[in-house]
């Protein structure tokens, strides 16, 4: 089950393999989530997301774009505490955003990393481009 992020939680968010240095309230501000799978109670995987109006190449073009009326539903940090929840918590992520109005596409804002690259071409994602910082994958909604 996907759920929000709960306040009792929030220190997870300092194992956050990517982004740890974004604190919570940025990453729940202005169309801005942070979600988990849980299982039995357990938290088994967490991805921040961001609503944008547009895809963003690097993290402050993320933040600038921000949107809760955006048409963009971004990815930008995902990591998991079990084999395999990484690819259910961005699968269900997708598979969500049929329920979220005006959302027409789904994309990563991923580090430069050969893991990231192969996470997300293995689960489907096509590659977009390359910035200076961060890449973009799309998954097909």
């Amino acid at each position: 089950m996907l759920r929000c992020l709960s306040k009792e939680e929030v220190e997870l968010l300092a194992e956050d393999p990517v982004r740890p240095h974004i604190s919570f309230n940025k990453r729940t501000e202005n169309g801005r989530s942070v979600i988990v799978l849980d299982k039995d109670g357990k938290v088994s995987a967490v991805v921040c997301t961001a609503i944008c109006n547009d895809i963003p190449i690097s993290e402050d073009e993320m933040f600038d774009m921000a949107d809760d009326n955006g048409n963009v539903y971004v990815a930008y940090t995902v990591w998991s505490y079990g084999k395999g929840s990484g690819r259910e918590i961005i699968n269900q992520l997708r598979d969500n955003i049929s329920d979220m109005p005006g959302l027409n596409r789904m994309v990563t804002l991923s580090p430069l990393t050969e893991m990231a690259e192969k996470f997300h071409l293995r689960n489907g994602a096509k590659f977009l481009r390359k910035g200076e910082t961060c890449q973009n994958f799309e998954y097909e909604v």
